[in-house]
């Protein structure tokens, strides 16, 4: 089949986008960005091909990048929107869509301007009417570390180190909030980050807002409930978010560092108020590996929480309530692997409430008729190996629930 850049199809797909690919959705559509995984000659690698899928006809469109594996980034210059601009290919970034409707993405590891690869701290924006991407801050080479300045002071010169497994949020005066992920700190030193960016994309200037310029910090909790100035949580990668609909940040778990120093997979529950500034640990334990509580399906209690795990998938309904579902970590039965169970999390009454899936891990998905029920959830999938990182491979999925999409990432660590 010859396929033409920009033109939708309704038997076009991706190719099993594999390894931490960055999406956003909205009402209007989805747009997926890279990943680890299969390219048009079936050869497996990194990607920086942008894809978009309209929920209304059901149609893939590939609108930028390439086809082919292991491409460099070209950059251009900063600040210049130009066609023939793309980040390189890349898994693990972090992505957000503005009030504009612009596309955002940062970071992940993959290949920069010379073709070699590495943690990446490339801020992009593409703009979707134009179809361009514009090189908007950080670096056109890898393994930067970060310049911090002066906590909660806005700098031109200020910029995140290079990470992957990030996560971020976009609020309503369109700044782009960035947490933790595995990268690099101040002095460079490679490790799970705890740090909380704001980024203006108006100034178009950082700010580190909250947590250590050192990386390999544990979590300090304080009181379930209580804000604190000292309240922080530890570094992690592959933790979830929410943007509260009263401009909270919500964070969700991920594999990191717990009250003790000790990694593993978290369940705990942050707050964060870009008012005061303030953390506060909402629920779940300050401890890793935390199994799941249940309960009873469809009946929230404040006793219920989700187990320990990272990479799961987060989206909020219209009334605000907080979806959690899958990812990879731990069952009611304290066995690790991969998860499809179904959570909501009630804001407001400080619930979790288990709505569908299983309770216990590695089960197979169950399809039905292609097209039809209110709920389908489906998993799979396997190791590869990869450096340092916790080895992992995402099948991309998507989940229909009532009358909302998500896409799912599945992921599993070799440890």
């Amino acid at each position: 089949m010859i396929v033409v850049c920009g033109e939708a199809l309704i038997d076009l797909v991706p190719m099993s986008q594999g390894d931490e690919p960055a999406y956003v959705a909205r009402a209007d559509g989805l747009w997926l960005f890279g990943g680890n995984a299969y390219d048009s000659a079936g050869l497996m690698g990194s990607l920086n091909d942008l894809w978009n899928f309209d929920p209304a006809t059901l149609e893939w469109t590939w609108v930028s990048g390439s086809s082919i594996r292991d491409q460099a980034g070209s950059y251009g210059t900063m600040g210049e929107a130009d066609p023939s601009n793309v980040p390189g290919a890349r898994r693990g970034a972090v992505s957000c869509i503005d009030s504009a409707g612009n596309l955002w993405l940062f970071g992940g590891f993959g290949y920069y301007e010379d073709g070699a690869f590495a943690n990446l701290n490339d801020l992009w924006k593409f703009d979707t009417a134009t179809l361009e991407w514009t090189w908007v801050s950080g670096s056109d080479t890898g393994g930067q570390k970060g310049t911090y300045g002066t906590k909660g002071t806005s700098d031109p010169g200020n910029v995140p180190g290079a990470r992957r497994g990030a996560v971020s949020w976009i609020d309503a005066n369109d700044n782009i909030w960035l947490f933790g992920g595995y990268g690099h700190d101040a002095a460079g030193v490679k490790g799970w980050l705890n740090d909380l960016w704001k980024f203006d994309t108006t100034a178009l200037e950082w700010t580190w807002v909250s947590g250590s310029d050192t990386g390999g910090q544990k979590g300090t909790y304080g009181t379930k409930g209580t804000s604190d100035p000292g309240n922080v949580p530890g570094g992690r990668h592959l933790a979830s978010s929410w943007m509260g609909s009263n401009g909270f940040l919500w964070l969700f778990g991920g594999n990191g560092l717990d009250s003790a120093g000790t990694r593993a997979n978290l369940n705990d529950l942050w707050l964060f108020d870009p008012a005061t500034l303030e953390w506060t640990w909402k629920s779940g334990s300050k401890s890793g590996d935390a199994t799941g509580v249940y309960g009873t399906l469809a009946t929230g209690l404040t006793t219920n929480c989700p187990g320990g795990r990272y990479a799961a998938v987060t989206w909020t309904d219209s009334s605000g309530i907080l979806k959690l579902f899958g990812g990879y970590g731990v069952d009611s039965a304290a066995a690790t692997g991969w998860l499809n169970d179904l959570w909501e999390f009630d804001p407001t009454t400080l619930k979790w409430m288990w709505a569908s899936g299983s309770t216990t891990g590695g089960k197979a998905g169950t399809f039905g008729t292609k097209g039809t029920g209110r709920c389908r959830i489906v998993g799979v999938g396997k190791v590869i190996g990869f450096g340092d990182h916790p080895a992992m491979v995402t099948v991309l999925l998507f989940v229909v629930f009532e009358d909302q999409a998500a896409v799912i990432e599945e992921d599993d660590d070799d440890r």
